[in-house]
């Protein structure tokens, strides 16, 4: 089995476009990307990186300050991940607990 990753970096981010932005970046999403919660949910089903046979690990680092300064929001992205998690075989998403790698 071919395991590709990914990481996430959320270091910076405090809003919600700032995260879209993020993920368009970090995850390689294509130009289209809508930046919105139901574009992200589809594109985590697209993933370019995830290979035909295998699986896709996503990092997300750094994401604690945003989950505190907009809970609501964070709520919202982990269902998101949650839910492309499920419906792609092979994908997953996991939070890094670990310090920043700077």
């Amino acid at each position: 089995m071919t395991e590709q990753a990914l990481t996430l970096d959320l270091d910076g981010v405090m809003d919600k476009a700032a995260l879209m932005d993020r993920c368009a970046r970090d995850l390689e999403l294509p130009e289209w990307f809508g930046r919105n919660w139901d574009a992200l949910a589809d594109s985590l089903t697209e993933l370019s990186a995830l290979p035909e046979s295998g699986a896709l690990v996503v990092v997300v680092r750094n994401w604690q300050p945003y989950a505190k300064a907009r809970p609501e929001e964070w709520e919202i992205a982990l269902e998101v991940f949650s839910s492309g998690v499920a419906r792609v075989p092979g994908l997953s998403v996991l939070l890094a607990l670990g310090g920043s790698s700077k």
